[in-house]
């Protein structure tokens, strides 16, 4: 059946609002978020014209460099393109050593910034992204408060941009929150998920609040279960220090799958503002039902890859990547079955599952239907007959699908299966890349795609108690061997075949 095809006259913008002059300090400019992500996101939305035109791009780092060797380490990393707008763009960068540390860098830092400010009208306005590890971001907010830079000038803004991971578990998590909070107050952090930020994920909403053929049926009397995967090909790759001290439910769990977890089941909010929907998927936070005492096992199923092949290459084990301990317990494989335990979601299973090196990079939430009676087609109901189901592609295709079932082609009177399927490629729409969309609403001042401290504290809390088991457990035992290249252990395999689509 041919796809869907998107209205000609919809009347998107690519940046609602107002797009103020400012200064954009990026923390850690000579790492490799900021030239594989920032950067080139920056550049994209200079040719989109998204941009303030009175927009300074300061690198600060621990890298001694200046301006111009900034300049031609960034632009070296850019996308080829037009010459002018890369040299328009390179006219934007600017440099400033500093040692995260020391206060008196933060003081050359107020310099620099006044400077500019003179020199190119940026108004005082501020938005300092930090691109580096979390133990980076107290001494880095605590030396900005120093500095005088945390308070926005009259009538402007000063905003802290901080990437996950926000903690390791509830007490780490309010640690940080409370180091953030000594210089900069709670409306100017914006913490992101760039998950947030993909098109097909900021459709859920739209999907479900305004299409008057899904919302009334989507709850416990019409939906069978929900199924959440963020699947990835790779491996650990370069991540060893970080990832061993994790796992993938610090990693994947309490962030991506939580915030599509919320945005899957949350009620509608009264109006689509940051502070309205982040309150509705706090109060799914609040309604998971927690883990009984021997969760592991029966409730969430670890894992570990090890040795296998990928697209006829031999791919090593965790325990066998740079960096990992031989003898490492750390799951790189989990999946579990929750509930939410309200009105709408009671006794509806939700599944989640995520993975390193499985068999091919997927993200995807399954909205698996309930069946219709089946004596109606006694005699026509085909032996593999599957109920309706919606299913979101995040990754690889970004999509949305509905399954559903019609009478086949000619004389005989049987069930086919029919899919009707939407794709941005396919008609045309210009999907932004996340970090476009992530900067763009911080320059705008929008929280809508970003997290709130409530949520953090509320998705920690819930996890907590399978994470401490987890660590007791994988400090003994060894979780379930995968070999690369596969979908998930063995014992995992009866709940991945109901979100695997």
């Amino acid at each position: 059946m041919p796809g869907l095809s998107l209205a000609s006259d919809c009347a998107c913008t690519m940046a609602p609002g107002r797009l103020e002059p400012c200064v954009l300090v990026i923390f850690g400019a000579s790492g490799d978020l900021t030239a594989r992500k920032l950067m080139p996101a920056l550049f994209s939305l200079a040719q989109q014209r998204a941009l303030p035109r009175q927009l300074a791009i300061l690198g600060a780092a621990r890298t001694p460099m200046d301006d111009q060797v900034f300049r031609e380490l960034i632009l070296s990393a850019l996308p080829k393109g037009d010459d002018q707008e890369r040299r328009a763009f390179g006219e934007r960068l600017f440099y400033l050593h500093v040692d995260y540390q020391d206060r008196a860098s933060f003081t050359r830092l107020a310099a620099r910034l006044a400077e500019l400010d003179a020199r190119l009208g940026t108004a005082g306005n501020r938005i300092f992204y930090l691109a580096t590890p979390p133990g980076l971001y107290d001494p880095i907010g605590r030396n900005l408060g120093r500095g005088g830079l945390s308070a926005p000038p009259p009538g402007g803004f000063a905003r802290m941009v901080v990437e996950k991971p926000f903690g390791r578990d509830l007490k780490s998590a309010r640690r940080l929150d409370a180091a953030l909070h000594q210089s900069f107050e709670e409306r100017q952090i914006f913490r992101i998920d760039h998950y947030l930020a993909k098109e097909t994920v900021q459709n859920i909403l739209m999907l479900r609040f305004a299409n008057s053929i899904f919302e009334p049926l989507w709850n416990r009397s019409h939906i069978e279960y929900v199924g959440i995967m963020a699947a990835e090909e790779l491996g650990v790759e370069h991540r060893a220090g970080y990832y061993e001290g994790a796992g993938v439910v610090r990693d994947m769990f309490q962030n991506h799958l939580m915030q599509l977890l919320a945005l899957t089941s949350m009620e509608p909010p009264s109006r689509l503002a940051a502070d309205r929907v982040r309150e509705e998927k706090n109060k799914v936070f609040r309604s998971l039902k927690p883990y009984g005492n021997r969760a592991l096992g029966r409730e969430m199923l670890l894992g570990q890859y090890g040795p296998g092949a990928l697209r006829g290459q031999a791919m090593p084990g965790y325990r066998e990547e740079p960096g990992v301990a031989p003898d490492s317990r750390t799951p790189t494989f989990a999946i579990t079955r929750l509930f939410i335990d309200n009105w709408r979601w009671g006794g509806v299973p939700f599944y989640l599952a995520s993975g390193k090196r499985l068999a091919a990079k997927q993200t995807q939430i399954v909205i698996q239907f309930r069946e219709a009676p089946r004596s109606l087609f006694s005699g026509i109901m085909p032996d593999n007959f599957q109920a309706n189901r919606l299913v979101i592609g995040i990754y690889p295709e970004e999509r949305i699908a509905l399954s559903f079932q019609a009478k086949g082609q000619g004389p005989r009177l049987c069930l086919t299966p029919v899919d009707m399927e939407f794709t941005y490629p396919q008609n045309g729409a210009g999907a932004a890349d996340s970090y476009e969309k992530v900067l763009l609403d911080c320059l705008l001042g929008d929280q809508l795609l970003f997290w709130d401290q409530t949520g953090i504290e509320l998705s920690w809390a819930f996890l907590d108690p399978v994470l401490k088991a987890q660590d007791r457990r994988t400090a003994a035992s060894l979780p379930n061997l995968y070999p690369a290249g596969s979908w998930c252990p063995q014992a995992a395999g009866e709940w991945m075949r109901l979100i695997h689509a």
